[in-house]
């Protein structure tokens, strides 16, 4: 199973292709504002039946959120590797640079100007990408969003739904967590951001966004980007 997502220069609306909403009545400016707009995907609660690929329109940016632990990084990894910018691979670079007792708080700063860098050149390229997002950054998602309007592709949400335990469990798993105060920021964050998606209101310039609990997301095997004309 594919959900597909095709975006068109100059629309700011963008939707599956196998879920284009009917014709419309009324006048043609109304026809046009009901495909352009935004278009959630809930896959939770599916049991096993979800789909295996989300492709995209070549150029398009693919933001990924959810709650430390919760699984970002280990699925942009499988799904997109080679159009992943995920703030990850800098701390891990960086890490490998420092003594292990140089704590993380320390040397974040550095974190984040490589990542935002690396991640500003991939923009500037014109290039698909596919972002790793805690959450919390909503300045980051209006940059990405403003970006993809002025080069006329759309900018995608992919939110993973994971409970704070089974996030926390995610931490320990790989070693590294966060600390209390910084996990009830991310949780307030993602919980808001759940509970407007569920509701249809996206954020400000995001075209789509797709719901994915932890079983949705084990699925998810390929994150592609093909020309809008493609249609195989």
């Amino acid at each position: 199973m594919t959900l597909r997502y095709a975006t068109t220069a100059g629309l700011r609306g963008h939707g599956p292709v196998r879920d284009a909403p009917p014709a419309q009545p009324g006048s043609p400016a109304r026809r046009a504002a009901a495909l352009r707009a935004p278009v959630v995907r809930d896959l939770r609660g599916r049991a096993g039946r979800g789909p295996r690929v989300l492709r995209f329109t070549a150029g398009d940016i693919v933001v990924v959120s959810g709650l430390p632990g919760s699984g970002k990084s280990t699925l942009i990894a499988r799904a997109a590797p080679a159009h992943a910018v995920d703030s990850q691979d800098a701390r891990d670079r960086w890490a490998a640079r420092l003594p292990r007792s140089v704590p993380y708080l320390l040397y974040r700063p550095l974190v984040r100007l490589a990542h935002y860098w690396g991640l500003r050149r991939v923009l500037r390229s014109g290039a698909s990408v596919v972002v790793h997002d805690c959450g919390t950054q909503a300045w980051v998602r209006a940059r990405l969003a403003r970006h993809a309007r002025r080069r006329g592709r759309g900018l995608h949400l992919v939110l993973l739904d994971v409970s704070p335990r089974t996030a926390r469990e995610g931490q320990r798993a790989r070693g590294r967590g966060v600390s209390g105060y910084a996990f009830a920021r991310h949780r307030r964050a993602v919980r808001r951001l759940l509970r407007d998606i569920s509701t249809g209101l996206l954020p400000r310039g995001c075209a789509s966004a797709v719901l994915l609990d932890r079983d949705a997301a084990g699925l998810l095997a390929r994150i592609t980007f093909a020309d809008a004309q493609t249609d195989s």
